[in-house]
């Protein structure tokens, strides 16, 4: 099983190619307008050059100059103009291609969501969304785009150059690829090992740190948060020692070529003079040829930058396919093997019909069944709840039920038919710590459905009750809400991951303890809302607490994975059990 996953695992698409396939037009513009830009920089300085020549030479009338003058201001002024609209259309396209990765990730996790909380730390998670897909925007901005623009200004360059002197063209040109890519890529080798200990380092802090403070209460309480301090300090320090001397040889390095670079200026205008005194060249254009090379040289350079943060794009882009293969193999090792035949799609979304017959499931290499003898019937629009105390198997029941488990024995049926392709369709989830990027409201919230216009995205904030929070802030829906949407209180992040839900518009919602860490008030208002605005749809919530247990139409309490008692709340009032775990849940909410 393993291998077969393995295997498919390769078969999982870049996190780049596609991207720029995808957007290739829109690449090849950007890459357009900085050579534009580019160009226009050279010419401007071409001009001058000449210009200031002719100066000197105190032409008889200022119309002798007023040509090159013109000039220098058109080409200064194209290329801002055309800078701007390049940086402009660069950022906007990497937005899209960021927000299409987040998309991407989101996709891959929420439907085995139940499953990889379990296995996958939410440092690492964290750690993931908030810096390796950050990052992988510079990889566009700061590696690929400039990389091709450079290479191309310096085929065009050289080419132009060849039209004056083909031998000089071509050592001049091996010199400059020298300097732009070969001694950059020499100084990366170099330092690769550094380079790849401390972006780890650096991303085990953050994973580490991550899941520190979501235990912050754990450490206090066991009397062990000094011992973390002194040992993240630690780990702090090192890093920061490989950092300072990763700055200190990128500045060396950058001072080198730099100062090589001025050969170039000093060669292109010995040899301007050359071709002047041989009679090839009007004197006036040796400053022209010399000034040229400041700008081209400056855009030229600008690629050892680039080369040497190529391992970082590269070990982010790892992570993120490592964290995609094992949240597909974390589900899918859970899952004993479908045949094809066992493999049928739903006819009808719009009405769908859960079924549990004799259900039973017990984990690889153990003898203990999590869950035994389950039978449930859910029709659209039924409430069910279930109960239990931790390792009764109501998470393991809810995995059975969404599919990212299959049954040791009975069967999990879906309009009659036990069937996994398409099922991930038909549920939405909510949980106790939803997943939500460091974007605006609108993009976290859009996730559940990428096509979505502002209009839809604001009727689900009004309907969750968001509306008068998010239009008093700076930039209302388009506001960012900061990593893991700390700019939000608990229970407002939970409203936020309620409008996905409702973007989402599947028939089957799936709660796993929402409302965990909400104070009573907070957790009795977003139950109200939640039952309301999903009243339509089927429901199972897993919960420890009884609040809310009276609107459900059907309450499962869990023990040993056996169902032990079951009935709607007013039946199980008359259960003394129930009835006095239902006031001992209530007097402590008083308390």
């Amino acid at each position: 099983m393993r291998r077969f996953i393995q295997k498919k695992s390769k078969e999982h698409p870049s996190w780049v190619t596609p991207y720029v396939k995808e957007y290739a037009g829109l690449f090849l513009l950007i890459i357009i307008l900085s050579l534009l830009s580019a160009g226009c920089a050279a010419a401007m300085m071409y001009t001058a050059g000449a210009l200031i020549s002719k100066a000197a030479l105190r032409p008889e009338n200022i119309l002798m100059i007023y040509v090159p003058i013109v000039l220098v201001r058109t080409f200064g002024f194209g290329k801002g103009v055309i800078q701007y609209a390049e940086r402009l259309l660069s950022h906007s396209t990497i937005l899209k291609v960021l927000g299409r990765m987040r998309v991407r990730m989101y996709q891959t996790i929420e439907p085995h969501v139940l499953t990889v909380r379990r296995s996958i730390s939410t440092g690492r998670v964290l750690g993931l969304l908030a810096e390796d897909i950050e990052r992988l925007q510079n990889l566009y901005l700061r590696a690929l785009l400039p990389l091709c623009s450079s290479i191309l200004i310096f085929g065009v360059g050289i080419v132009a150059l060849g039209m004056y002197d083909v031998k000089f063209a071509l050592l001049l040109g091996c010199f400059v690829g020298f300097l732009a890519f070969i001694i950059p890529c020499i100084a990366l080798f170099s330092t690769m090992k550094r380079r790849q200990e401390w972006k780890d380092r650096r991303s085990r802090s953050y994973q580490e740190l991550t899941d520190a403070v979501l235990g912050l209460t754990d450490w206090v309480m066991s009397g062990q948060s000094r011992l973390f301090i002194e040992k993240f300090k630690r780990t702090q320090q090192a890093s920061a020692r490989i950092n300072h001397y990763l700055r200190r040889y990128d500045w060396r390095l950058n001072w080198f070529v730099y100062s090589l670079s001025g050969l170039v200026i000093i060669c292109m205008t010995l040899w301007a003079g050359t071709f002047a005194e041989a009679g090839k060249l009007d004197v006036v254009w040796i400053a022209a040829f010399g000034l040229i090379a400041f700008p081209l040289m400056d855009t030229l350079l600008r690629t050892s930058n680039a080369i040497m943060e190529l391992p970082e794009y590269r070990r982010s882009i790892e992570r993120i396919k490592q964290m995609e293969q094992d949240a597909n193999m974390v589900a899918q090792e859970m899952k004993y093997q479908v045949t094809a035949d066992e493999i049928k799609p739903f006819d009808n979304m719009a009405s769908v019909m859960l079924e549990l017959q004799e259900v039973g499931f017990r984990y690889p290499d153990t003898k203990e069944w999590a869950v035994r003898q389950v039978n449930l019937q859910i029709p659209q629009g039924k409430k069910v709840a279930i109960l239990g105390r931790s390792g009764s198997g109501k998470s393991t029941l809810l995995q059975l039920i969404q599919g990212s488990i299959l049954s040791s024995e009975g069967s999990v049926l879906i309009n009659g038919v036990t069937a996994q392709a398409n099922q991930n369709r038909l549920f939405s989830f909510l949980n106790q710590s939803p997943y939500l990027f460091d974007t605006s409201v609108a993009n976290n919230i859009r996730l559940a459905c990428p096509d979505a216009d502002d209009k839809q995205i604001h009727q689900v904030i009004q309907m969750v009750g968001l509306d008068r929070l998010i239009d008093s802030l700076p930039q209302g829906i388009h506001t960012s809400m900061q990593e893991a949407g700390s700019r939000f209180s608990g229970g407002e992040r939970q409203r936020i991951a309620l409008a996905r839900v409702l973007l989402q518009d599947r028939p089957i919602v799936l709660l796993d303890e929402p409302t965990v860490g909400l104070d009573p008030i907070t957790e009795k208002k977003l139950i109200d809302t939640i039952l309301d605005l999903l009243k339509d749809r089927s429901l199972v919530w897993v919960t420890h607490h009884l609040t809310g247990l009276e609107q459900m139409d059907e309450i499962i309490f869990m023990e040993d994975g056996f169902v032990k008692m079951r009935g709607s709340h007013q039946t199980l009032m008359a259960n003394e059990r129930y009835r006095n775990l239902y006031e001992l849940d209530h007097f402590s909410y008083l308390l």
